[in-house]
């Protein structure tokens, strides 16, 4: 420990959100509690009985731990450590927990014999506006893969990256994406717990950093951050892709394989066949806001189709050719509003599932992705239809956590049910039919856009 005189202890909860309390240091290897009740709040804060939350059980507290050796530099200040806690009932970790889920996740993996290792992907939306009319950060000189200060005039973004890697968050590259105000953040490849962690904790920075930029004079700049999926309609939507690969007990790539087809492993083609078969169950975990729908739609270049391509940006998942030693399989279903750690949590099961079951890995998409396809299967259009077909994924979700999953899905027909009734003449009627062209709902941008 440094000079830190205090700790700002942080954990994600069901929606992905940072909860947490800031303590004093002399106090920090005491842990904190937080009232479990934390998991049964929607973003408008009502609370419902979900499963898992002990709303109607007293609303006891939940146990904060975590090893005084893993805090790191926060961003508040100087004075100010950061360390993401673990939850836990009674002396056993809490099953909602999403970073539990993880935790299962790669433990499962390790009784194979391997380690994931995951690299994590953002695409986010600097904007000035406001909540009430937000729009695109003014970058009139950005273009695709634009570096510099036509693409960030008021330098936030290289602000968010420096503190980033102040604070021990590894960054591997930066750049403007498609759309104007728009940007790909890219973290380094690791393990898969610190990846989802650095990931997790690179949100919030991210988004206060930009919050509280001001420009020389110390003037407030007004300007904001959101990976909300699709925050402004006509234009691109934002993701999370989820780059892993499994690492066997010598640290070798075990999905690289020379004379395997496209460079993969037949541990590779196992997890893909996995990815692919379990896509639409994956959906609700990967895309989990009413908003997430506007996004995944064909010909967006995003997790779509349950289908899998070499070097192919239409594809559900994606793999490099000639990767070599670096072969990795990139799953793109993730909206930007996903729970980071569950996401990670439901990719790394769906290929076990995969391999554990023998499935057979299909054919890659050699089609354009846009007139020509190789598949029927897609992902659902609405986050109801999601919670649906998700349920009916019984093998998935006891894989990801029987308990977080009911949990979730309590929590998000609660927020499918208030959005419905709630969101008045912005309630889209047909699903199926919309584009993304058509304005979001005053509901969507209240709900969603001050947290993600």
């Amino acid at each position: 420990m440094t000079d830190w005189d205090r700790v700002r202890v942080l954990w994600p909860d069901h929606l992905g959100l940072a909860r947490g309390k800031y303590v004093p240091a002399r106090l920090a290897h005491k842990g904190t509690s937080h009232c479990v009740c934390v998991f049964t709040l929607g973003y408008d804060r009502s609370m419902v009985p979900a499963p898992g939350g002990y709303l109607l059980e007293g609303l006891p507290d939940t146990q904060v731990s975590y090893d005084t050796d893993d805090i790191r530099q926060g961003w508040d200040d100087d004075a100010t450590g950061v360390v993401i806690g673990d939850l836990s009932m009674h002396g056993e970790a809490l099953p909602v927990s999403p970073r539990e889920a993880l935790r299962r996740a790669v433990a499962d993996w390790e009784a194979l014999g391997y380690t994931p290792k995951v690299g994590i992907e953002f695409e986010a939306y600097v904007f000035s506006g406001g909540l009430d009319s937000p729009r695109p950060y003014d970058t009139p000189g950005a273009m695709v893969y634009g570096t510099g200060v036509a693409n960030d005039p008021a330098g936030v973004i290289t602000a968010l990256v420096r503190r980033a890697e102040a604070s021990g968050i590894a960054m591997e590259s930066v750049n403007a994406e498609f759309d104007e105000g728009q940007f790909e953040l890219t973290l380094e490849y690791g393990d898969a717990m610190q990846a989802a962690d650095d990931a997790f904790l690179f949100r919030l920075l991210a988004r206060e950093t930009v919050l509280t930029a001001t420009d020389a004079f110390g003037r407030p700049l007004g300007l904001d951050l959101t990976f909300l999926g699709k925050p402004f309609p006509g234009i691109s939507g934002s993701g999370v892709h989820v780059n892993f690969s499994l690492a066997d007990g010598d640290g070798r790539n075990a999905f690289s394989d020379e004379r395997g087809a496209h460079g993969m492993s037949g541990l590779a083609r196992g997890c893909m066949a996995g990815l692919v078969h379990r896509h639409r169950g994956m959906t609700a975990l990967a895309a989990p806001t009413v908003n997430a729908y506007r996004r995944l739609r064909h010909g967006q270049l995003n997790g779509y189709w349950a289908n899998w391509g070499v070097e192919h940006r239409c594809a559900g998942n994606r793999v490099p050719r000639g990767a070599g030693s670096h072969m990795r399989i990139e799953s793109r279903i993730g909206d930007g509003a996903a729970n980071v750690h569950t996401l990670v949590a439901t990719v790394l099961q769906a290929a076990r599932l995969g391999v554990a079951g023998g499935l057979e890995c299909p054919e890659p998409m050699t089609t354009d992705g846009f007139e020509e396809l190789d598949t029927d299967v897609h992902c659902a259009h609405s986050l109801s239809a999601a919670l649906d077909d998700m349920e009916a994924d019984e093998a998935l979700c006891e894989a990801v956590g029987s308990e977080l999953c009911a949990n979730f899905v309590y929590n998000k027909r609660a927020e499918w049910d208030r959005y419905t009734s709630e969101a008045g003449d912005g309630v889209v009627g047909d699903w199926d039919a919309i584009t993304g062209d058509e304005p979001l709902s005053e509901w969507e941008l209240k709900q969603y856009l001050p947290y993600h």
